[in-house]
Order: structure tokens, then C-alpha cells, then sequence
């Protein structure tokens, strides 16, 4: 009998989903090379750790940048070291593998992310789009003809959509989530405080203080941030607030909020009459944020509800999806996949042309 894998491949971080054994990998999309040896030292947690630290000759990047592929070829190796260390062979049986991809991703970007993962999962490739198997991981009835509507913000990408009979019927997917707040945070440090701080430890700080409300009293957390002093040239701490960082938190989160707008004014009345009852679900990293499900409800005039593992709802989607597709429940949104070899070889014919 085939195995089954679902893979939630995000900028920041992978997930992959095993049928049977649940999340069994939750590590950093990151991967550290020798330049000079052409060689791979590290991916996941072990690269991130290096992130910051390595001599020039070593090179620690993200392989994805705003949810599709940057660069094929440490994809492919990062991809291939989480599989060996999953230990996923390749049996009598091929794998079924679904991939969460983003609604608004390119016919060649969504090639590149075939060929890449079934030349490591040597299987039968499926692909859903992200908001679609997030609200599913969130426990929506995506199939109900009731409409439903989530808000999906990873580290590259946030995705929206309104789900009716298992269909998206809006969505848009833009380039602005929680990377961009990274470096919306190091910016202000910098500017502000004449500090430069690695983006490892900017992601501390904001997952310690972020919020997108004004804090009153032991609300208004404090954490110890160190960097370069850019006047002197050495090493520095200071202590931060989390109001200090509202005026760029809260306009990272208005403009994730305008996203969401955008597509609830496209709902017809009745739609919108279902979501206005059971309220926006909200998923990945970005529902961390603190107090951003209440801005978010005052902007849309919508309850908005982060789910209890937002981080995992994407991958635990897949999982649920890998579900249906194999005891032969329909769902239309999982028409966008490739398993036929015929066709894959047109595809990277035409590939091969044009890029």
C-alpha cells in the first residue's frame, strides 16, 4: 500500500505529515553550504544555528523566498537530507505526496516545486493550495456550502481565501508576512536605536513582545536585545519594550488586514452572512502575533479566531486531504495535480525551452 506524506514546504519553516504517525518533522527551511567546497554542512535547526555565525566561505540562506522556490538545487538538497532523516525510502510502493503551495503561485514556479520534490519522493505529487488545507488543519467544513473564510500568515507569504463546497471561490496571496516583519523590526532597531541586530535575534524579540495593540502596565513586556553599535563599532545591549515596536507591528498588521478585506468585499451577501456567524480563522506563525486577532476584528467587523495549533494547520491539513484523496472522496481543489508521466515530461520539455 502507498505511504502517504504531506508537506507544508514554507519559507521559514518544512513540515512534513506521515499518514499514520501524524507531524513527524517540524525544522527551519534552511540549509548551510560550503561555497568553496560546493558541499552541504547542514539544513533545519542545525543551519539556523549557524545563521549569524559562519565565516564567509559558508553560506546559510532560506532556499524558498515568499513561499516558492529560490534556488532549485539546495531545495532539492535540503528535501532530500529531511527525508533521509525521516528515513522515507523508496519502496515497491511509490509514496503519494501532497504539497501546499500558494494560490497565487506561477505555472513555472509550480514546475520548478514538482520536478524538485518528485526527484527526492521518487512518488505520485499532488498539490493543494495553502488557505484551502489551512482551513482544513483548522477543522473547517470546507465542504459544507456554508462559506467559510480563513487567513493564513506564514513566514513568506499570507494567504486569504472564502471557501464554499470545497471550492475557493476568492483568495489573494501576496509576498508580506512574517519575514517582512522581521525586517521591518531589524529596520526600526536600526534607525532608532543606531543598533544592528541578526534577524535570529529579531525573531525572538518578536515573538517575545510583538503585538499589535498598545500595552498598559506589566503588559508591556520587556526583553534584553543586543547588537553592533553602529556609532562605535562594538557590542551593545539595551533593554526593549513591546509598545516600542507598536508602530511597526501595527502597520505590518494593517496591511495584512487590508489583504483580508479585500477579499471579504468580493463575498456575495449570503456568503458573507456565514462568515459574519461563525468568524475568520486564522492560521500560521503570524496568529502569534499578540492581540492581532482582536485588531483584526475591529478592521473587518468580523470575529476573527486563531486556531489551537495555527503553525501546524497547514500540515495537519495535507494530512486530512491525503485522507480523502485516497478513499475517493471529491474534492475539487485537489484537480491541480500531476501524476500523469506523460505530461510530466511535455512539462519539462517546455521547462527546458523557456527558462
Amino acid at each position: 500500500m502507498a505511504r502517504d506524506i504531506g508537506i507544508d514546504l514554507g519559507t521559514v519553516n518544512v513540515l512534513i505529515y506521515l499518514k499514520g504517525r501524524g507531524i513527524v518533522l517540524n525544522e527551519p527551511a534552511m540549509i548551510a553550504y560550503d561555497k568553496d567546497r560546493k558541499e552541504v554542512l547542514a539544513v533545519g535547526s542545525q543551519a539556523f544555528e549557524m545563521r549569524g555565525r559562519a565565516p564567509e566561505s559558508i553560506e546559510v540562506v532560506q532556499p524558498l523566498k515568499g513561499g516558492v522556490i529560490a534556488d532549485y538545487d539546495l531545495t532539492e538538497a535540503m528535501l532530500s537530507l529531511f527525508f533521509k532523516k525521516l528515513q522515507i525510502r523508496h519502496g515497491l510502493f511509490p509514496v503519494n505526496v501532497l504539497v501546499s503551495i500558494p494560490s497565487s503561485i506561477s505555472e513555472i514556479e509550480r514546475l520548478s516545486l514538482f520536478e524538485a520534490v518528485e526527484k527526492v519522493s521518487k512518488g505520485n505529487i499532488e498539490f493543494e493550495y495553502e488557505p484551502y488545507v489551512a482551513a482544513v488543519g483548522a477543522g473547517q467544513d470546507v465542504l459544507s456550502p456554508k462559506g467559510s473564510m480563513v487567513i493564513d500568515i506564514g513566514g513568506g507569504t499570507t494567504d486569504v481565501a472564502i471557501l464554499t463546497s470545497g471550492n475557493m471561490l476568492y483568495s489573494d496571496s501576496r509576498k508580506l508576512a512574517g519575514d517582512d516583519l522581521d525586517e521591518a523590526i531589524q529596520l526600526y532597531l536600526k534607525e532608532t536605536f543606531q543598533l544592528l541586530v541578526g534577524l535570529q535575534s529579531v525573531e525572538r524579540i518578536k515573538k517575545d513582545l510583538a503585538s499589535a495593540l498598545f500595552q498598559t502596565g506589566e503588559s508591556n513586556l520587556m526583553a534584553e536585545i543586543k547588537g553592533r553599535d553602529l556609532l562605535t563599532g562594538l557590542p551593545r545591549a539595551m533593554n526593549i519594550h513591546t509598545n516600542d515596536l507598536l508602530s511597526v507591528v501595527e502597520e505590518w498588521t494593517k496591511q495584512i488586514a487590508e489583504i483580508a478585506r479585500g477579499v471579504l468585499e468580493q463575498a456575495p451577501p449570503e456568503i458573507m452572512s456565514d462568515i459574519h456567524d461563525q468568524g475568520i480563522v486564522l492560521t500560521g506563525g503570524g496568529a502569534l502575533v499578540r492581540d492581532i486577532e482582536t485588531y483584526l476584528s475591529d478592521y473587518l467587523q468580523v470575529t476573527v479566531m486563531s486556531t489551537d495549533q495555527p503553525m501546524n494547520a497547514v500540515a495537519l491539513g495535507t494530512g486530512t486531504v491525503l485522507e480523502w484523496i485516497s478513499s475517493g472522496k471529491v474534492t475539487p481543489s485537489s484537480k491541480i495535480k500531476w501524476n500523469n508521466k506523460k505530461e510530466n515530461l511535455l512539462i519539462r520539455f517546455f521547462k527546458r525551452l523557456f527558462v
